[in-house]
């Protein structure tokens, strides 16, 4: 597995983040990826099949809200929280904070 397309924190725009996070699964596993620093995609909990994760957290990474690190035939993921509260300051921890505990 090569190295995956993110964009630099220079490319990364609201529309895209807040798309990234409209969606109620991507929602649910940026919940979950903030609670740790990185996590397996194969550990995430959601209810959609393997094919449409895959799909979300493409959304999401080309989006600039998470990292994809490939390692062997595993990807781990995190937020990129840095560049997120250097492009929009209190954005991730406003959009954190309003999750319902019942939706993730």
């Amino acid at each position: 597995m090569g190295e995956l397309d993110e964009p630099t924190v220079d490319h990364v725009t609201l529309p895209g983040v807040l798309h990234a996070l409209s969606d109620p699964t991507r929602l649910a596993v940026v919940a979950q990826l903030a609670s740790t620093n990185e996590m397996s995609c194969g550990h995430l909990e959601v209810a959609v099949a393997k094919s449409t994760l895959s799909q979300h957290l493409r959304v999401l990474r080309e989006s600039g809200v998470t990292h994809t690190r490939p390692d062997g035939n595993q990807r781990w993921l995190s937020i990129r929280r840095d560049d997120l509260d250097q492009a929009f300051p209190g954005l991730l921890d406003s959009v954190l904070g309003a999750i319902n505990p019942i939706e993730t």
